[in-house]
């Protein structure tokens, strides 16, 4: 069925030039792969005019068979003065092989005058040129108004006049594009209907989210009738970004009631979102709507008990919808709903109504008091909460001495850690050095545990942040240690607090090893 609302992916080409952003081909590539089997319409490459890379882009996309989208090349009209067919930029485009060819032009005179240097009629005649062209070499194309929305608001008439240019020099779509991000969406809605009452062919939206509103502009377009909408993977872009299509695409679905992507893929879009920011090397964001971490997580007491009830009372809509899950925190604001809940998601059998329930709430407030936190540690809690149920269980091992010291050669410093660990009645005395203290006592950890716990030769650290927690005290001041730990298989976190950085690093080491040894 054809969708109602088109989706246009611009993360390998505007997203890219967000800060901290640099895809190889590689990358792009694979991008694109995944943005294909996901469902969406097309998939904007780059810019075959402006670097090598992306001509080596297109040359290597050329090869691949895409199911579901359309690859599009972007560009420009042509140079003022220069006939479109002697346009090299216009030739690359051509030369790019793509279905689809994406250009834009300036729809305010303030640009025309002041950028391009040209005259009012010469800027219409660079857009007429050039969608003639492309459309004569048989690409479909989208033409993209720049600065459409502040263009309209200096001079109406000419902005209609240069979206009538491109629509009757055969675009396939006009694109109104708020450039600057700094459009309300009340403005963004009357202008697209404006547009739309002057214009025979479908209409685009594509926003940018400097003044926070570009999903939200990009909605009040979709409601005032645009059939196509642009942006990119967790909102990537110049400047804030672009208007970001992890929000768009489940509000398209869930609260627009349209069609746009295939509704098989929208239980597949956190993955999605995770995998461009891994590709891109970024921290997924937590706060993220829909497939952040935090977007259906739940801390105070009185939200958890309702929702443990009645998911809805405070969830819009079911998290796994949309490939995310529920969240339970615990923290001083816990209540015993946190605690079941937290417990379950865990794997541990606890109800309202068992005894411990109330001695495992107070530990966990009592230590969230001096300093631990367990939002990212639920490693550590889970052990509270086994070591409360089970009174007082053996442990797998003690840790009975260390010592960590750091010694200077010639050419560098060398950390050195000794460790003696207790397992039944072995001891076990190892030494390691590391790139760190933190590094080097894991090390020894790692070894001493190791001969009577051969699985644990596959856990290794994946993040390690530190905080200080009352920074009035200088160098005395509490310091809280958050460890990342992974099997290759799963992940989980743990906290050690302590005014010794390395004593909290070792009871958040400790914790880590201790729950990779625990049954399920």
């Amino acid at each position: 069925m054809k969708p109602q609302v088109e989706i246009y992916d611009t993360t390998l080409r505007d997203g890219s030039q967000g800060e901290g952003i640099n895809f190889s081909v590689a990358d792009k590539l694979r991008i694109a792969e995944k943005l294909d089997a996901f469902g969406v319409h097309y998939i904007e490459g780059g810019w075959p005019g402006s670097n090598p890379k992306d001509i080596e882009f297109f040359a290597q996309a050329r090869k691949k068979k895409f199911k579901n989208a359309r690859l599009a090349a972007f560009g420009s009209t042509r140079k003022k003065g220069t006939p479109v067919e002697a346009d090299d930029q216009v030739r690359l485009l051509i030369e790019a092989g793509t279905p689809v060819v994406t250009i834009f032009g300036k729809t305010s005179l303030l640009h025309v005058r002041e950028v391009l240097r040209c005259t009012p009629e010469e800027n219409l005649a660079m857009i007429a040129d050039t969608v003639r062209y492309l459309k004569d070499h048989g690409k479909f194309v989208v033409y993209d108004a720049e600065h459409a929305f502040d263009g309209f608001k200096l001079d109406p008439d000419y902005a209609l006049a240069t979206w009538q240019t491109a629509e009757k020099a055969g675009a396939d779509f006009v694109v109104l594009c708020d450039t600057n991000g700094g459009c309300l969406p009340s403005e963004i809605a009357g202008i697209t209907q404006a547009a739309l009452g002057k214009l025979n062919c479908k209409l685009g939206i594509h926003t940018h989210d400097d003044s926070g509103v570009g999903v939200a502009n990009a909605l009040a377009a979709l409601d005032a009738g645009a059939v196509h909408v642009q942006g990119t993977i967790n909102g990537y872009g110049e400047r804030t970004g672009n208007c970001n299509l992890t929000s768009i695409i489940p509000l398209v679905h869930f609260k627009q009631k349209k069609t746009c992507v295939p509704a098989k893929s929208l239980p597949k879009l956190k993955e999605l979102s995770m995998f461009v920011d891994t590709v891109a090397n970024f921290r997924h964001n937590p706060r993220m709507p829909w497939v952040g971490s935090a977007a259906f997580a739940h801390k105070g007491g009185t939200h958890v008990n309702a929702v443990q009830k009645l998911a809805s009372s405070y969830e819009h809509i079911n998290p796994e919808s949309v490939g995310n899950q529920r969240n339970v925190l615990i923290s001083d604001l816990a209540g015993r709903s946190n605690i079941v809940m937290k417990a379950q998601e865990l794997g541990v059998k606890l109800t309202n109504d068992t005894p411990e329930l109330r001695a495992i709430l107070e530990a966990i407030k009592l230590r969230e008091h001096e300093g631990y936190e367990y939002e990212a540690a639920e490693a550590s809690m889970a052990l509270i909460i086994r070591n409360t149920l089970d009174q007082h269980p053996a442990p797998k091992f003690t840790v009975e001495a260390y010592h960590v010291s750091m010694r200077r050669d010639l050419k560098e410093s060398i950390c050195e850690a000794t460790l003696k660990a207790r397992v039944g009645k072995t001891v076990h005395h190892e030494v390691a050095e590391g790139d760190g203290p933190v590094n080097a006592l894991d090390g020894a950890l790692r070894a001493a545990l190791v001969k009577s716990y051969p699985k644990l030769k596959n856990i290794s650290l994946t993040d390690y942040k530190v905080r200080i927690l009352d920074g009035i005290a200088g160098t005395a001041a509490r310091t809280r240690v958050l460890i990342t730990s992974t099997d290759g298989k799963r992940e989980w976190g743990t906290v050690g607090v302590s005014e010794n950085i390395i004593e909290a690093s070792l009871q958040a080491l400790v914790d880590s090893m201790e729950y990779a040894l625990l049954n399920k």
